[in-house]
């Protein structure tokens, strides 16, 4: 038998010193991927956390429509977490609130929208919007969570209120910026406080943790009011039905649907749930207050093909959204046919072209025409380009720049432009290694337990775990199960069963399968006198039997179930 390969040895764990001069950032999710965002900052023996949120499981996790970052680290710590602050609502900061924050037990702060979404998603997804203390503040607040004294600065993104926290520690300042953008004419929302950015600056800064995701793009990111001015002139070519996919959570967009469907003697509608969760969210919260009521997807179904504008979830392709639904004929209320349009009023996510040009095809197929943002300005995003991050960098000021929110090429490219910025020193994060930035150069002095947890239906696994190994597995070389009948001195009783799903039919393939059971009779009768006696021997011998044939006649080892039965 193979010797088992010994265990790796778990990560050196990290202490925090209670000293006034050392301050660390560590980052459990989000630095060298985007998404899944976890930020920590250590001082005086507490720590803080930024953000809690999610990423989208793909095609190589079957059946996991959700993953987010392993906690244990500060779990054990968790009467030194302080609080829980959210920059914004988007999902990949606040989605893993519902599903973690009962091993964190701590309150958890965010501007009034954000405060409005998370109640939803625990009432929900959660355990429910009044077993978690959610701490209200108003936009530009500032307060204290033991020896962190925190300031909001509002930024602007493609949500409302995306907060940057300066967080001002007796070892110095750091800015965390969360999402951004600069956009003079964001439509929903406040625009980017400068004032206070360059307030900060001029006080001094010693490190800025900065999004990375445009960072390889040149220019500016661009604004919403010139996307509402672009889409309202595309609606005016259209004759028939108009579908509009976008993100959910962009309510200046959703807003800019209203105006261009009244603009052109249109109704719009939402389809899809999240879409519904989010303008009421924003309305309970001030915004929309001047927009239309939109019209439900009952509703919808019954208006005239000119007279109607759906707004849809299912940008990215997402197999169980409204769009999938109707490209597919599933939608209960709603058709798309020949004549109409679809508008992907989004960008495609990198990993989602699989996905997204599946279900433009489906739609394509149905003579359904499609734009994009290859056709027509119909997006902007909410991520700074690298003029951006350099007007950033100018009004801040920092002496260490952090990457974060970017894949490993996003973080490189985002060090090199700080450094062009004139910033001292620039460090790459990954997740898991807890950095100082003071006293004395930023630099990584410890790396400690970081992964993926994964939403296994109701249950929350290790990405890795037996489980979910075992289903990987499965889906890509099936399974065999093997029942032997045998008597006392291991003499078969019985020929052997067969079954191997998802490799073998037993109404096409008999002659293979029995084969395989050929195959292991002959094992459990080349055993010596004493394995035949040992049901784990002869379990073994059926097992590698099994897989050595199956490999043979189909190429796949499958994962093989052995059932030794002695009479």
């Amino acid at each position: 038998m193979k010797k088992k390969k010994p265990a790796a040895a778990p990560p050196p764990d990290f202490d925090l010193p209670d000293d006034k001069e050392s301050l660390y950032f560590l980052p459990l999710g989000g630095s060298g991927e985007i998404g899944m965002n976890l930020n920590l900052f250590g001082h005086q023996g507490k720590w803080l956390m930024i953000d809690l949120g999610v990423t989208f499981a793909d095609d190589s996790q079957p059946a996991i429509d959700v993953l987010m970052p392993d906690p244990d680290f500060i779990v054990k710590r968790r009467d030194k977490l302080v609080g829980i602050v959210l920059t914004h609502a988007h999902e990949d900061h606040l989605g893993a609130v519902p599903y973690l924050w009962s091993k964190l037990r701590c309150p958890v702060y965010a501007t009034p929208f954000a405060a409005a979404v998370l109640r939803r998603k625990l009432k929900e997804d959660g355990p429910g919007e009044d077993v978690v203390p959610i701490i209200e503040v108003p936009l530009s607040a500032r307060f204290k969570l033991g020896p962190f004294d925190l300031e909001l600065i509002t930024l602007t993104h493609s949500i409302p209120e995306p907060n940057a926290v300066a967080i001002r520690t007796e070892a110095g300042t750091v800015l965390h910026t969360g999402d951004w953008k600069l956009d003079a004419a964001p439509l929903v929302g406040e625009v980017t406080d400068e004032a206070a950015l360059r307030r900060l600056g001029e006080n001094g800064v010693l490190a800025m943790v900065c999004d990375s995701t445009n960072v390889l793009v040149e220019g500016a990111s661009g604004s919403e009011s010139d996307v509402r001015e672009s889409l309202g002139e595309l609606m005016g070519r259209f004759k028939n039905r108009v579908a509009v996919a976008c993100f959910a959570s962009n309510v200046a967009r959703l807003e800019t649907m209203a105006r261009v469907a009244e603009k052109h003697g249109r109704h719009a509608a939402l389809i899809g749930r999240s879409l519904w969760r989010m303008q009421e969210a924003a309305r309970a919260t001030g915004y929309l207050a001047d927009t239309p009521e939109f019209v439900s997807e009952h509703d919808a179904g019954y208006l005239p093909r000119d007279k109607v504008l759906l707004v849809c979830t299912g940008s990215q392709g997402e197999p169980r959204a409204a769009l999938a639904r109707i490209a597919q004929g599933e939608h209960p209320h709603i058709v798309l046919e020949k004549g109409d349009a679809a508008v992907f009023s989004s960008r495609i996510i990198p990993g989602n072209e699989r996905a997204i040009f599946r279900l433009q095809n489906q739609l394509a197929a149905r003579g359904v025409e499609l734009v994009t943002e290859k056709d027509h300005f119909v997006h902007v995003s909410g991520h700074p380009a690298r003029d951006e991050l350099t007007r950033m960098y100018q009004w801040v000021r920092p002496k260490i720049a952090v990457p974060v929110h970017g894949e490993v090429r996003h973080l490189i490219a985002h060090a090199e432009l700080a450094k062009q910025c004139q910033v001292q020193q620039a460090i790459m994060p990954a997740n898991g290694q807890v950095i100082r930035l003071a006293p004395g150069p930023a630099e990584t002095v410890a790396t400690v337990k970081s992964g993926r947890l994964a939403l296994d239906g109701s249950v929350l696994r290790e990405v890795g775990s037996a489980v979910l190994r075992d289903r990987h597995r499965l889906m890509y070389n099936g399974a065999a199960t093997a029942t032997v009948v045998v008597d006392a001195k291991g003499a078969l009783k019985a020929p052997p069963a067969i079954t191997a799903r998802g490799l073998l039919d037993p109404e096409v393939d008999a002659g293979d399968i029995a084969k395989v059971a050929e195959a292991v009779g002959a094992a459990v009768k080349a055993l010596k006198a004493q394995e035949k006696r040992d049901d784990a021997a002869v379990s073994e011998a059926v097992r590698r039997a099994v897989r050595k044939t199956i490999q043979g006649l189909r190429g796949h080892k499958p994962v093989t179930d052995v059932h030794v039965m002695r009479v």
